[in-house]
């Protein structure tokens, strides 16, 4: 067997809490369609908060020296099941199929370029909290 699968109880509970709390999130915030235009944000808006709770995570769980478990709550199974590409790459599409060529490329840039400011800006934060 190459590497190892097994989980044990308690890394089971706290990846399937997160998941559970980031999928009821998701759920939430996207069932009323948020919209600038005809560019749905909804998705832009959840990946860029997921990528700033990640990014502080981040920096907390080096801080705090956190045991690797509670990545499986907060990276893995919140942000994981709270933010979501395969809806970002769906929505994009759509939006290509619909030759709408500028949403198109400003979903790309918003979703990807923001998500990776949000990751920094989280890890700023939460660097600039703790030093306080």
């Amino acid at each position: 067997m190459v590497g190892k699968l097994e989980m044990k109880g308690i890394e089971f509970i706290l990846l399937s809490l997160g998941a559970l709390g980031g999928a009821f999130l998701r759920y939430k915030f996207v069932s009323s369609t948020i919209v600038i235009g005809t560019l749905p944000v909804n998705i832009l808006i959840i990946n860029v908060i997921g990528s700033f709770i990640l990014g502080a995570f981040s920096i907390l769980s080096t801080f705090w020296n956190l045991d690797t478990k509670y990545s499986l709550l907060f990276a893995i199974g919140f942000c994981g099941s709270f933010t979501t590409m395969s809806s970002f790459a769906l929505e994009t599409i759509n939006l290509l199929d619909n030759k709408q060529f500028t949403l198109f490329g400003l979903n790309i840039l918003g979703n990807i370029g923001l998500s990776l400011v949000a990751v920094i800006l989280g890890r700023i934060v939460t660097l600039t909290i703790m030093r306080l």
